[in-house]
C-alpha cells in the first residue's frame, strides 16, 4: 500500500484518515512517536514515499511515572507501546527500548495499585449498543498518557499481557495464567476483556465475551516470537528496504531529560459513569402490599408486567398472549407455576398467586431487568427468575427448587397460562368468541406446546405462540400437558384450586380446538438432601411457524435460561443509556405505573372534586385527551416545576417503550 495520499506535507504528518465524502484528509493527525502508527511511518520512509524529515516530527514528548521513564502515549495503551515491537526490532539502550521497559513495568504497577490483574489497552468492554455489539475505545495507564480520564475505568485486555511477553515473558505469563484462573480464557483464545467498572450483578468484573480477530492475531505472533527467536522480527528486518531504514530504530536517550509530569487521576475518575450504575432494584418482603408493586419488562413487541404477588401480564405488540384482569384486591391473572409436595399432597404456587398459599419467608426483588421471588414452604425453598429477551419477543421463568430437608422429595411442577393472541379489549368483551380461533398443539422434540390463531379475515396476519419447558436434570417421571382450561380448573373451581392440582390426578394431553385454551406442563423432579434443580419455562412470540420452532429448539436448553438472564441485563443497560434514564430514575417510574395500572386513591384527585365533576369522556376529546387510557396529570405553578416536568416526560417515553399507553396532560395553572 502507498501511504503518501495520506501525508500532510506541510505539517510532515499522517492524518488518521481521509474523508472520501469530501475529498479532504482528517483534520486530526498522527504525531507522537509512541503511537501504533510509527509502524506505518516507519514502512512509508524505507519505501521512500515520505521523507525521512517525518520521522522527526514525531513528538518525544517523555514522563516519569513511578521512576519509569517512558515516551508520551495519546492512551498510555500497551497497544500503542508494542503494537509495532510484533516485527520492529528493539536495540538495547534506545528510546525506544527504554520505552518499551518502561511501559510493561508501570502496566504492572497500575494492576497491582487497582488490586487487579494488569494489561491495559485499547478493547471492546461490558456495554453494548440497540444491536447487542460490544462497545470499543481506547483504555490506558493515566500517567503515560496525554489523554484525560483515563482512571474512571478499569478494563483489563488479556492481548496487552501477550505484547507484553516480548519484553518480560515471565511476568507476561503469569498474568496470563492468572487471567485464565477468572474464566477469560475462551474457545478461540482468550476473550477481548475484563470490565472491572462495569460488572455483572454478584461480581466483581465481567467477562467481555468476543473476540476481536487482530487482538486473536496480534497474540499469535506475540507467541510466535517468544518461542521461536523473534522469527516475524527476523523475517522484517530481512527486507533490504527495512535494512535500510534501521538506523531509525538507533535513537538514543537524550543526554538532558525534559519530562512531562504524569497526569494524576483524579479522585472522581476512579468511580463509574453514574449512567453505568447498576440497575436498582425495589425490594418487597410481603405479598400483602396495600397496592401491587410491578416490574415493567422488555420493550416493544414483547412486554411484560410482573407484580410482587406474580400476577401480571405478556403483551406482543397491541395483543395479548396471555389473560389478565386489573384486579388490585387478588391479583390472580398472568402466567404462574404450581408446586406440589407428593409425600404430603400440599400444594403452593412459585409466587404468591394463584394458589395464595402463605408461605414461611418472602421475599420479591424488582430491577429494571428482572423480576426474583423467593419463598420458603417447610424445608422446600424456590426461586423464581422472570426476564424478557426482546430480540427473541420471549419471556423466561427459570423456577429452582431446593431441598433443605433431611430426606429425598418429589416435587411436581405445572405451569400455567390462559392464551389470548387477541387484543385485550376484544378478550375482556367477549373471550368465548376469541377463543374459537385458538388451536393448540404438542411437540414432544421441544417439550412445547404451540398455539396458533386463525387469521378471522384475509388481512389479519397469522400469530405464533409456543411456551417451552426445559430442565437441567431429567425429569422424575413422564412430563404431561393440558391445552383445555375446563379439564385444568374443574367445575366450580379456580386457580386458585384446580382440579388438575388434586393428589394423583394427571394432565389429559389434550391438544387441538379446544373451547378455552390454556399453556400447561407438568415436570417432577427428585430432589437428595440438600440439592437444587431448576427448570424453565419460556414463553415466545413469531410471526412463522418456522421462525417460531427456530426459537422453541433455541429455548429447549440447558442454558438458555441463563442466557436470557444475561441478555436482559445488557438489554437494560442499553436502553437506560439511550433514553438518558438513571437505574433509580427507571425504579421511580416503574413504582408510579404501578399506580396506572391499579387504581389507587393515593394518586386519585380528591373525592370533592370527583363529586363535582359533571363532564364526560367526550369532553377531553377537544383537548386531544382519548380518554381511553390512564391519564397523569401534571400541574405547573410556576418554573421551579420544570425538572418534575422533564422527569415525567421521560417516564412517558420510557412507558411507552415498554408497550405502555398514556396521556400526559400539563395544567399550566
Amino acid at each position: 500500500m502507498n501511504f503518501r495520499f495520506l501525508f500532510d506535507a506541510s505539517r510532515k504528518l499522517f492524518s488518521i484518515g481521509y474523508q472520501h465524502h469530501t475529498h479532504t484528509l482528517d483534520s486530526s493527525y498522527y504525531d507522537l512517536l509512541a503511537s501504533e502508527a510509527r509502524l506505518a511511518s516507519f514502512v512509508a520512509i524505507a519505501n521512500s514515499e515520505v521523507s525521512v524529515e517525518h520521522w522527526f516530527h514525531l513528538g518525544r514528548t517523555l514522563t516519569r511515572a513511578r521512576r519509569e521513564t517512558a515516551l508520551v502515549s495519546w492512551s498510555g495503551s500497551m497497544f500503542e507501546y508494542l503494537m509495532p515491537a510484533l516485527v520492529m526490532e528493539s536495540f538495547p539502550q534506545t528510546i525506544l527500548d527504554q520505552t518499551y521497559d518502561s511501559a510493561v513495568r508501570r502496566q504492572i504497577a497500575y494492576g497491582e495499585q487497582r488490586g487487579a490483574v494488569w494489561g491495559v489497552s485499547e478493547s471492546a468492554y461490558n456495554l453494548r449498543d440497540r444491536h447487542q455489539t460490544y462497545q470499543y475505545r481506547a483504555f490506558g495507564v493515566p500517567d503515560l498518557a496525554l489523554k484525560r480520564g483515563l482512571g474512571r475505568d478499569l478494563v483489563i485486555a488479556p492481548y496487552a499481557s501477550a505484547l507484553a511477553l516480548m519484553v518480560d515473558p515471565e511476568r507476561a505469563l503469569q498474568n496470563l495464567a492468572a487471567l485464565e484462573k477468572k474464566g477469560a480464557l475462551g474457545d478461540f483464545g482468550f476473550y477481548d476483556a475484563l470490565d472491572y467498572t462495569r460488572p455483572e450483578p454478584g461480581q466483581y468484573y465481567a467477562l467481555v465475551r468476543t473476540f476481536m480477530a487482530h487482538h486473536v492475531g496480534m497474540s499469535v505472533v506475540a507467541f510466535a516470537n517468544l518461542l521461536e527467536d523473534n522469527i516475524w522480527q527476523r523475517r522484517f528486518h530481512a527486507d533490504p528496504l527495512v535494512r535500510s531504514a534501521e538506523l531509525l530504530l538507533h535513537e538514543r536517550i537524550p543526554r538532558r531529560l525534559v519530562l512531562q509530569p504524569p497526569q494524576i487521576a483524579r479522585i472522581d475518575e476512579s468511580l463509574p459513569d453514574p449512567e453505568l450504575e447498576r440497575p436498582a432494584v425495589r425490594e418487597v418482603d410481603s405479598y400483602d402490599t396495600p397496592q401491587p408493586r410491578i416490574a415493567l419488562l422488555g420493550r416493544l413487541p414483547y412486554t411484560i408486567m410482573v407484580s410482587q404477588s406474580g400476577g401480571g401480564y405478556s403483551r406482543y405488540g397491541d395483543l395479548a398472549v396471555t389473560r389478565w384482569r386489573a384486579d388490585g384486591t387478588r391479583d390472580n391473572t398472568g402466567q404462574f407455576v404450581y408446586i406440589r409436595d407428593r409425600e404430603d399432597g400440599r400444594l403452593w404456587s412459585a409466587s404468591h398467586q394463584p394458589v395464595a398459599a402463605a408461605a414461611d419467608w418472602y421475599h420479591a426483588e424488582l430491577a429494571t431487568d428482572r423480576v426474583t421471588i423467593q419463598r420458603a414452604d417447610g424445608d422446600i425453598e424456590t426461586r423464581t427468575e422472570i426476564a424478557v429477551v426482546p430480540e427473541d419477543s420471549a419471556e423466561v421463568r427459570r423456577v429452582t427448587v431446593f431441598n433443605n430437608g433431611d430426606r429425598v422429595r418429589e416435587i411436581d411442577l405445572t405451569s400455567y397460562g390462559e392464551v389470548v393472541l387477541a387484543p385485550p379489549d376484544a378478550d375482556r368483551t367477549h373471550p368465548a368468541f376469541a377463543n374459537l380461533f385458538v388451536e393448540t398443539e404438542w411437540h414432544a422434540w421441544c417439550t412445547a406446546l404451540t398455539a396458533s390463531r386463525r387469521p378471522r379475515s384475509a388481512g389479519e396476519p397469522p400469530l405464533w405462540c409456543a411456551h417451552v419447558m426445559d430442565c437441567c436434570h431429567d425429569p422424575a417421571g413422564e412430563v404431561t400437558y393440558e391445552t383445555d382450561r375446563a379439564r385444568f380448573i374443574g367445575r366450580g373451581r379456580t386457580t386458585r384450586d384446580p382440579m388438575a392440582l388434586d393428589p394423583h390426578h394427571e394432565l389429559s394431553c389434550t391438544t387441538g380446538a379446544v373451547l378455552d385454551p390454556v399453556f400447561a406442563i407438568r415436570t417432577r423432579v427428585q430432589l437428595q438432601p440438600g440439592k437444587s434443580a431448576s427448570i424453565s419455562f419460556t414463553t415466545l412470540v413469531a410471526e412463522t411457524r418456522e421462525r417460531l420452532f427456530e426459537l422453541a429448539g433455541r429455548y429447549h436448553d440447558p442454558h438458555s435460561a441463563q442466557r436470557a438472564l444475561d441478555l436482559a441485563w445488557t438489554a437494560a443497560q442499553v436502553e437506560l443509556r439511550e433514553l438518558d434514564v438513571t437505574p433509580s430514575d427507571a425504579a421511580l417510574f416503574q413504582d408510579l405505573a404501578g399506580h396506572l395500572f391499579y387504581s389507587s386513591a393515593a394518586v386519585r384527585a380528591p373525592q370533592e372534586e370527583l363529586v363535582r365533576n359533571r363532564g364526560s369522556q367526550p369532553l377531553l376529546w377537544a383537548q386531544g385527551i382519548s380518554g381511553d387510557w390512564p391519564i397523569v396529570l401534571a400541574k405547573l405553578e410556576s418554573t421551579e416545576g420544570l425538572p418534575t416536568l422533564r422527569q415525567l416526560l421521560a417516564a412517558h417515553r420510557y412507558w411507552r417503550r415498554r408497550g405502555m399507553t398514556v396521556d400526559l396532560v400539563v395544567l399550566n395553572t
